[in-house]
């Protein structure tokens, strides 16, 4: 069973690059730019870390996005909208790395689930 960590946050940036400087000089993150994917990866010092992607409809400036590690996405966003939430994004694998769901709470907010395809 997952310990329900948040394991990934992505702040949206309209400049992936320049967000990358921006952190990187004001926490020093380690910054890895990923053009393929249009992407940029950020990892703090305790190796926690997330990403940014790029401003758009589904990542809207001043909507930070915080995944929380899921043994089951399918059950837990089924378990969202018996809550009174409601499914933004169905499960989707991310290729080599693992899958993602989207939700909304019954308050409004936006978060997300995360399953590894490499837990270790």
């Amino acid at each position: 069973m997952s310990k329900r960590n948040v394991v990934h946050v992505e702040i949206p940036a309209a400049n992936l690059v320049g967000a990358g400087k921006f952190y990187s000089e004001l926490f020093g993150w380690k910054i890895q730019h990923m053009p393929e994917m249009n992407y940029t990866m950020w990892e703090a010092e305790d190796h926690t870390g997330g990403g940014f992607p790029e401003v758009s409809a589904e990542y809207p400036a001043g909507q930070v996005l915080v995944y929380i590690d899921s043994d089951d996405i399918d059950v837990d966003l089924k378990n969202v909208e018996k809550l009174g939430g409601k499914v933004l994004r169905q499960k989707t694998e991310i290729p080599g790395m693992g899958w993602f769901g989207i939700f909304k709470d019954p308050t409004g907010n936006v978060l997300a689930l995360f399953t590894s395809m490499n837990p270790a």
